[in-house]
């Protein structure tokens, strides 16, 4: 008989210790190695493979994909005007059909230059839903029981002779911590007040909220193009080998298909496609039906062409390279990262399918995710789950490209709600299944730890 889930995590302790000696003696090696020479990258500086673009600066997620054709290229264009299309009140002669309820005006709005949003109100945005009673109560294409006269979603914004759903406010909280060398750090953590625009009906006292930043859009045709049985063959979602990792893949509602798909876009990975996900923020953030999800009358403001051409656009964006791959430090760093063991999650290489953009297809690419589900631990849980994704778990993000974040946009956040001002803070965060690579970075010396935090910034 297979072994409880509950026995399995509760077996998985003693298995830890000897993880972390194996990974402290590895720490020790690696450290005594920095400036002798002896250590080499892993993985390619094409970290999308033919779709690489060697560029550092602040536009460095905004270009095309090198290799695509004639064709391909003049409908990235279209669809790069789409993403940047402002839409306004109806009726107009271009780009109509603005809310009436809405987050923002333009996708480029909130994904600034394509990188990771920033931590304010304005770029950030609540989801709300309602505790399910049972799985019959979970609307089927939102994965959660939505909140009666809202939905999904607090748009905060409305156009004329119309108001808010609500006013949102944010603060933030801080709390310190210690390394083991003595060196103190302190953390912040979001508090979200929401004020419903009509006092008169008072926001349910069971609400579900999840602050949550615009996540980088570079390299999506590349992660769409992993093949399903890919990700299936990385997940272990009983954690049969007992190393702690238990990756899962989501399932969602697919609007093209009108079925259940595996999630893998999103920070609890539920959406399937980037044709889903777009349709879904052109709808959610801009209140701008399409035709994969019209309005209640059926109705629609962009067609399937536009729809089609902005999804293009992400799909097809190009990767950055990486860098300083012959810099000891980076060398070290790269090497303590994997003696923590964060590989088993930030998987670093894997390999595309076949897909319909050629030049996306059979790449060897190091996005640094296994676009799995992983319980992150109450620390970074927000309490709502969304389709089979408990409140505690997330979606591996990519970590490709993320030293050039502060590059492409300054004070950006990391985590999903964009509680870490750094990627150092970002580690600290780590708990549940990566807590032993957290623990492992909280005992590293000064000298160690920067090792790692230079690597993280190479990609």
């Amino acid at each position: 008989m297979m072994p409880s889930l509950s026995s399995l995590r509760q077996s998985r302790f003693p298995a830890y210790l000897g993880l972390f000696l194996i990974a402290s003696i590895a720490a020790v090696l690696i450290s005594n190695q920095i400036n002798r020479g002896l250590l080499n990258s892993e993985t390619s500086p094409q970290a999308g493979g033919a779709t690489t673009l060697s560029l550092r600066s602040s536009q460095a997620f905004a270009m095309p994909a090198p290799g695509l054709n004639a064709a391909e290229a003049a409908l990235h264009t279209e669809g790069d005007a789409a993403f940047d299309a402002i839409f306004v009140t109806a009726p107009a002669s271009v780009n109509p059909g603005l809310g009436p309820l809405f987050n923002n005006s333009s996708c480029s709005a909130c994904h600034i230059k394509n990188g990771r949003g920033l931590p304010q109100l304005g770029q950030a945005l609540v989801r709300v839903s309602l505790p399910a009673a049972s799985e019959l109560a979970v609307n089927l294409a939102d994965g959660v029981v939505p909140v009666p006269e809202i939905g999904t979603q607090i748009q905060d914004h409305a156009v004329y002779g119309y108001q808010p759903e609500a006013a949102l406010a944010l603060s933030w909280q801080e709390q310190t911590g210690q390394y083991a060398d003595g060196t103190t750090y302190t953390l912040r953590s979001p508090q979200l007040k929401i004020s419903p625009a009509d006092s008169a009906q008072p926001l349910p006292d069971q609400l579900l909220t999840s602050l949550r930043i615009p996540p980088p859009v570079f390299g999506g045709g590349l992660l769409e193009a992993i093949p399903e049985q890919t990700l299936r063959a990385q997940a272990d979602p009983e954690d049969r080998n007992q190393d702690g990792i238990s990756g899962r893949l989501n399932r969602v509602w697919e609007f093209e298909t009108q079925a259940m798909a595996a999630g893998r876009f999103g920070w609890k990975a539920n959406s399937s496609t980037l044709l889903s996900q777009t349709a879904t923020a052109y709808v959610n953030d801009m209140g701008v039906a399409n035709p994969l999800i019209p309005d209640t009358e059926g109705g629609f403001e962009i067609d399937q062409e536009t729809l089609e051409a902005a999804t293009f656009y992400v799909q097809s964006l190009a990767v950055p390279a990486r860098t300083q791959l012959e810099e000891p430090m980076v060398q070290a760093g790269e090497k303590l990262f994997a003696a923590a063991n964060c590989t088993a999650c930030h998987l670093s290489t894997v390999k595309t399918g076949p897909t319909a953009i050629a030049a996306l297809a059979d790449q060897t690419i190091h996005p640094y995710t296994d676009l799995l589900l992983h319980d992150m631990g109450t620390g970074l849980a927000d309490g709502r789950p969304d389709f089979s994704a408990s409140a505690q778990e997330w979606r591996t993000p990519p970590l490709w490209g993320i030293g050039l974040t502060q590059t492409v946009l300054p004070y950006s956040g990391y985590l999903h709600d964009g509680r870490a001002r750094t990627l150092e803070e970002a580690i600290l965060w780590h708990g549940g299944e990566a807590e032993p690579s957290k623990q492992q970075f909280v005992a590293m010396q000064p000298r160690d730890r920067t090792a790692l935090l230079k690597f993280l910034n190479s990609l």
